[in-house]
C-alpha cells in the first residue's frame, strides 16, 4: 500500500485516514465544512488507482443526482478518465441504483422488466381514480394525504397487509382500506413508484439469493454519503448489500440530520458501531469554512443534545468577528436591520457582490416581510428551493378569490379558483356557460348566475353545483360588505373548503396553510379602512408588489432560503431570522424531545453554512394570522455564551423611531425611509428619476423621465425610492 500518493497530497491527518481505511467497516463522523466529499472522491480514486480494485466492484451512493454527478465529476478528473468508460464505478442515488437492477431482474417478481415509474402527478391521478370506483369524496379524504402515509409505510417497509394490522386511527383504517388497491393498480399498469424501487429491489434480494449474492460479489467496496439522512429501507438495502464483505463505508454527520420529516433514521448513523462492532470510526473535526466565533457559538448550542456522538469542530481561521445577536421591534424592522447591514457593507463598491449574502428563515411565510423590505431598499435578492410570496399558488388562489369578490367580471380569475377546491364544475360545464355568456353578451358569473336559463343541456346535478359556487361567492361578497380583509380571507378559508384543502395532514400542506395564514397578516394592515374599501386597496398594493417582484430576479442577488434547503451550502456573510420559541424550535417540537433536538440540529446547519459573519435575529412583536403577538427568544440564544456574541442595545429598543444598530446610523421600524409631498423629486432604483405627482394614502404616483416607464402607481412602504 503506497502512502506517497499524490491522491494523499494535502489532506489533513484524519482526510488520509479515512482515504487509507479500505478494509472493513468505516465510520466517517464528517463535521461542517471538514471536506468529506473531498476525502469520499479520493478514497474511490485511492482504491482504483493504488490498490488496484475494479470500478466494477466499487458503488458509491448519494441522494440526489446532483451530488451524484458532483462526485462523478470529481472522480473522473482524480483519475483522468472518460466518462461511460470501464474505469469508473457505479455512483448514483439508491433510486437509480435501484432502477438498474430492477430493469435486469424484476421479472422475478412478476412485472415486466419495461415498467413505468410514476412520478407524483401520476400517483395522484391514480389514487384520484381508486376513489372514484370506492365512491370516497375527495373533500373528506384527501389523495395527497393518503399517499404521503402510504409513502411512509413504504420507506419502513411496511406493506399492505401489515399496514391494516397496524392501523390504529381512523384515519389509518381509510389509508389502509386503499393501499392495496393502489399497490393492485400499480401492478396492473406495470408501473411502480419511487418508494417501490426500494422497497421491490429490497423484496428481489430476501426472496432470490442467487441475485443478492450477484450484487455482494459484485460491489464489494460500498461508500454512502449523507448517511445520517437515510431511512429504514435505504438502511436495510445498504447492510443487505454489505453483510458478506463487510466493506462499508458511510459518512456523515449526526448533528445534521434534519430530515426526519421525510423518514430519515438518525439511529441509522448513531448505532452503526452496534452493526458493525468491528468499525473504525474516524472523526473529521477540521473546519475549512468558518471563525472560531461561529464553530464555537453552534458547538454551545448543538452540545445540548443526547442523541449525538462527541466531536468539537476547529479551525485555523482564530477568533474573527463576534456572531451577532440582535432583536428588532417586529418582524418588518428585523428585516430593516439585516437590509441596513448589506447595505452598510457593500457602500462605496461600483460592483457589489450581493451573492455572498444569505437570509434563513424557518418557514416559507416568513419571507413575505423580508421580501418587501429588501424590494423597499433595491437590494435585488432571489429565493431559492422556494417560490416567491406572491407566486405561490395557494396566495394566487387567495388573490383569486378576493378578485372575484371585488370583481366578478374578472373571468380569469373566476376560472381559477371555480374548481379549487373540487366542485365537479368541469370543462364541459364551463364551456356551455361560456357559450352561454357569449350568446348573453354577458359576464362568465353573470351566466352561472342565470345558470337555469341554460335548458337541459346542463344536467339538473351541474346546475346546482353552479348555483352553489354563485351562493359561496355572494355571501363572500356580502362578508366583504361587513369586515376588513383579514377577516374576509378568513371566511373564504373555511367556507369555500379551502383551509381543509390546503391542511392536507403533510408537512408540506401545513407550510402552505401557514402561506394562506401570513396573507392574513398582510391584510390586516388594512383593518382602520372601512369594510369594502379595505379590500380593494389591498388588491391594488399586492398588484405593485407583484409588479416589482419581477424587477429583482438577477444572478448577482441576496439569496433567500429556508434553513433546510441551505444545507450543504456556504456563504460569507449568514443572517438567521425568527429566532422565537414557536419558530425555530417550531411549535410542534415543544412536546417531543427528540423533534426539539432536530430543531437543535437545523439551527446548527444554519450557524455552520456562515464563513466569516453570523447574524441571529429575533423580535419583540411578530405578526402572526394578523395579530401582532408578543413572542419569546428562542431557547437556542441561550445557549451561547455571552463572550462569543455582541448584542445589540436592548435599552434602544424603547425608541421604536430610532432603531440603532453598532455604531450605524439609527434605522426607522414602521415609518417609510423618507417622507414623501407632491412635486417632490425621486429616485427609483430601476426607473431612474422622477416627478412625484400624487400621495395618496401607501400609493404615491410619479411621472419618470423616462418615457419607457412614464407614470406609475407605486407602494411607498416597498418600493425602492428615494428623494433626490
Amino acid at each position: 500500500m503506497k502512502n506517497d500518493s499524490p491522491l494523499l497530497a494535502d489532506l489533513n491527518e484524519k482526510q488520509r485516514e479515512a482515504v487509507l481505511t479500505t478494509e472493513g467497516p468505516v465510520l466517517v463522523v464528517a463535521g461542517a465544512g471538514s471536506g468529506k466529499t473531498r476525502a469520499l472522491t479520493n478514497r474511490i480514486a485511492y482504491l482504483i488507482r493504488e490498490r488496484g480494485i475494479s470500478p466494477w466492484n466499487i458503488l458509491a451512493v448519494t441522494f440526489t443526482n446532483k451530488a451524484a454527478g458532483e462526485m462523478r465529476d470529481r472522480i473522473v478528473r482524480l483519475l483522468d478518465a472518460k466518462e461511460n468508460t470501464a474505469a469508473l464505478p457505479t455512483i448514483g442515488t439508491f433510486h437509480s441504483v435501484c432502477v438498474r437492477i430492477l430493469r435486469k431482474h424484476i421479472h422475478l417478481l412478476d412485472f415486466e422488466n419495461s415498467f413505468v415509474i410514476y412520478d407524483d402527478s401520476d400517483q395522484q391521478i391514480l389514487m384520484k381514480h381508486i376513489f372514484a370506483d370506492l365512491k370516497i369524496n375527495e373533500k373528506e379524504l384527501n389523495p395527497r394525504a393518503v399517499l404521503n402515509h402510504i409513502s411512509a409505510a413504504k420507506n419502513r417497509l411496511i406493506g399492505p397487509e401489515k399496514f391494516t394490522s397496524q392501523a390504529d386511527s381512523y384515519f389509518a383504517e381509510k389509508v389502509a382500506r386503499l393501499y392495496g388497491p393502489y399497490q393492485e393498480r400499480l401492478k396492473k399498469n406495470n408501473a411502480l413508484d419511487f418508494d417501490d424501487l426500494l422497497m421491490k429491489t429490497i423484496e428481489l434480494f430476501k426472496t432470490h439469493e442467487p441475485i443478492l449474492d450477484q450484487y455482494q460479489e459484485r460491489f464489494r467496496y460500498i461508500h454512502v454519503d449523507e448517511y445520517q439522512d437515510t431511512n429504514h429501507a435505504q438502511y436495510t438495502l445498504t447492510n443487505l448489500l454489505a453483510a458478506k464483505y463487510r466493506n462499508l463505508c458511510v459518512i456523515g454527520d449526526h448533528d445534521q440530520s434534519i430530515y426526519s420529516w421525510r423518514g430519515a433514521d438518525i439511529t441509522n448513523i448513531l448505532e452503526f458501531e452496534k452493526d458493525y462492532p468491528e468499525a473504525k470510526v474516524i472523526k473529521m473535526e477540521q473546519n475549512y469554512r468558518s471563525t472560531q466565533f461561529i464553530l464555537d457559538s453552534a458547538q454551545a448550542v448543538i452540545v445540548k443534545n443526547k442523541k449525538r456522538k462527541e466531536k468539537r469542530l476547529w479551525t485555523e481561521r482564530d477568533g474573527g468577528d463576534l456572531v451577532r445577536i440582535w432583536i428588532a421591534e417586529n418582524e418588518r424592522h428585523e428585516g430593516e436591520l439585516a437590509a441596513n447591514e448589506i447595505r452598510q457593507a457593500l457602500r462605496g463598491y461600483e460592483f457589489p457582490d450581493y451573492r455572498d449574502f444569505v437570509v434563513l428563515y424557518r418557514t416559507n411565510a416568513q419571507s413575505r416581510v423580508l421580501e418587501e423590505v429588501f424590494m423597499r431598499h433595491g437590494i435585488p435578492y432571489k429565493i431559492v428551493g422556494g417560490i416567491r410570496f406572491y407566486e405561490r399558488k395557494e396566495i394566487k388562489d387567495l388573490l383569486a378569490y378576493l378578485r372575484v369578490i371585488a370583481n366578478p367580471t374578472d373571468s380569469v380569475s373566476l376560472l381559477r379558483i371555480v374548481n379549487v377546491p373540487q366542485r365537479q364544475i368541469g370543462p364541459k360545464t364551463l364551456e356551455k356557460l361560456q357559450t352561454f355568456s357569449n350568446i348573453k353578451d354577458c359576464s362568465l358569473f353573470e351566466a352561472m348566475i342565470r345558470v337555469q336559463e341554460i335548458g337541459e343541456e346542463l344536467p339538473d346535478a351541474k346546475r346546482e353545483k353552479v348555483e352553489r359556487f354563485v351562493k359561496l361567492i355572494r355571501g363572500l361578497q356580502r362578508r366583504n360588505r361587513e369586515v376588513p380583509t383579514g377577516a374576509l380571507i378568513k371566511f373564504i378559508l373555511d367556507e369555500s373548503g379551502y383551509k381543509k384543502f390546503l391542511d392536507d395532514g403533510s408537512i408540506e400542506g401545513e407550510a402552505r396553510l401557514e402561506n394562506a395564514k401570513e396573507l392574513i397578516s398582510v391584510a390586516s394592515k388594512y383593518d382602520k379602512l372601512e369594510p369594502g374599501i379595505s379590500l380593494n386597496v389591498f388588491l391594488e398594493e399586492v398588484s405593485l408588489v407583484s409588479d416589482l417582484d419581477s424587477l429583482d430576479a438577477k444572478d448577482n442577488a441576496v439569496t433567500f432560503m429556508t434553513l433546510h434547503s441551505a444545507k450543504g451550502l456556504e456563504f460569507p456573510w449568514v443572517f438567521i431570522c425568527g429566532l422565537e420559541e414557536g419558530l425555530l424550535p417550531h411549535s410542534r417540537s415543544m412536546l417531543e424531545p427528540s423533534e426539539l433536538e432536530e430543531e437543535r440540529r437545523l439551527f446548527y446547519v444554519g450557524c455552520t453554512r456562515a464563513m466569516d459573519r453570523l447574524y441571529l435575529l429575533h423580535t419583540k412583536n411578530r405578526m402572526l394570522y394578523g395579530e401582532s403577538q408578543t413572542v419569546i427568544p428562542s431557547q437556542f440564544l441561550d445557549d451561547i455564551p455571552q463572550e462569543l456574541a455582541q448584542r445589540n442595545d436592548a435599552s434602544l429598543m424603547q425608541r421604536p423611531a430610532r432603531l440603532a444598530t453598532f455604531g450605524e446610523k439609527p434605522i426607522p421600524v414602521e415609518k417609510p425611509l423618507f417622507e414623501f409631498s407632491d412635486g417632490d423629486r425621486v429616485r427609483h432604483a430601476t426607473f431612474g428619476e422622477g416627478m412625484v405627482v400624487s400621495v395618496t394614502g401607501g400609493i404615491i404616483t410619479v411621472a419618470f423621465k423616462n418615457p419607457q416607464y412614464g407614470i406609475k402607481k407605486l407602494a411607498i412602504t416597498i418600493a425602492p425610492l428615494e428623494k433626490i
